[in-house]
């Protein structure tokens, strides 16, 4: 298992440069960000917000080594052929250790505040489909046309990725959403904690058996809010009780070891651990110390 660090977008640039330095210097495996450009929720939501891929384009060019990518963009935001660009750049920026993270959509206040339309379920999820085959066909092959409501046209993408530039698909739906990701992703990520993701992986397994594809090929991620320390648990469990939708796991460090390993038991790929419960930055890096120290080498 690989584990890596998801930095909020809501903080300062030189915060989050100085904690993607500091997870890739300390040996975590890579760097997202979430694609929003407000907070979602009720009342004033005008708290800063940086744009993903403006992080990304500069993380690539000042961290080395690690894998980068945001968790995940929404595909109202952007024509797909554009944020493929984008995401190409990105990846020669970096020297090809880009991921395209996406999603179909979801945010509503963002959507009415921008101006960007949502769409119904339905027409999101054909939307996001022609929008994979956009992203696979610029990657895969020298011209690609996608007729519908993107319309691409013997488009070129030049240049191609530098690296693999995998496509990680952002879901969990156990029907339409499943079945695209074990069309075309290279990756599927999810929140959730070791039994939600049993759950939901059921899903996905029976996808890719549909489609003929060896479960081995996909790469699997999920996150979960963190709550290290002895009360870290019981918060963990306010969280899930509360129906946020956000997945959180707590205790102390053998706690979190028991934890993480039933989702090692099941076969996770990778761990991405949220720094927004870590505290202010001093703690979030001392934090993730912990973790590196006392919880990582076990899955290594």
């Amino acid at each position: 298992m690989i584990f890596s660090v998801w930095l909020s977008a809501a903080k300062p640039w030189d915060e989050v440069l100085d904690l993607g330095r500091h997870a890739e210097a300390t040996g975590w495996d890579g760097l997202w960000v979430a694609d929003h450009f407000m907070r979602n929720g009720d009342g004033p939501n005008d708290d800063p917000m940086h744009e993903a891929f403006a992080l990304l384009a500069g993380l690539a060019a000042a961290v080395p080594r690690v894998r980068l990518g945001p968790l995940v963009a929404g595909n109202t935001y952007r024509h797909p052929a554009v944020l493929m660009k984008t995401a190409t750049t990105i990846d020669h920026i970096s020297g090809g250790r880009m991921v395209l993270g996406v999603g179909a959509g979801w945010q509503v206040n963002e959507h009415e505040a921008y101006g960007i339309p949502l769409g119904t379920v339905r027409e999101r999820l054909e939307w996001f489909e022609q929008a994979c085959r956009i992203f696979t066909g610029l990657r895969d092959d020298d011209r690609t046309t996608v007729p519908g409501r993107y319309d691409v046209v013997d488009a070129p993408l030049a240049p191609k990725p530098v690296g693999p530039l995998p496509l990680l698909i952002g879901a969990s739906g156990q029907k339409v959403m499943a079945r695209i990701v074990a069309t075309y992703a290279q990756e599927w990520n999810t929140w959730s904690t070791p039994e939600q993701w049993l759950e939901k992986r059921k899903g996905y397994d029976r996808a890719l058996d549909e489609a003929g594809r060896d479960p081995a090929t996909l790469h699997t991620s999920t996150q979960a809010l963190v709550f290290p320390g002895k009360d870290g648990a019981a918060q963990a469990e306010k969280v899930l009780a509360g129906g946020t939708g956000r997945a959180a796991i707590g205790g102390t460090s053998a706690q979190l070891v028991d934890t993480i390993g039933r989702w090692a038991e099941a076969g996770l790929s990778e761990l991405i651990i949220p720094d927004f419960t870590l505290g202010p930055p001093e703690r979030t890096r001392d934090t993730l110390d912990q973790l590196m120290a006392e919880v990582v080498p076990a899955f290594r």
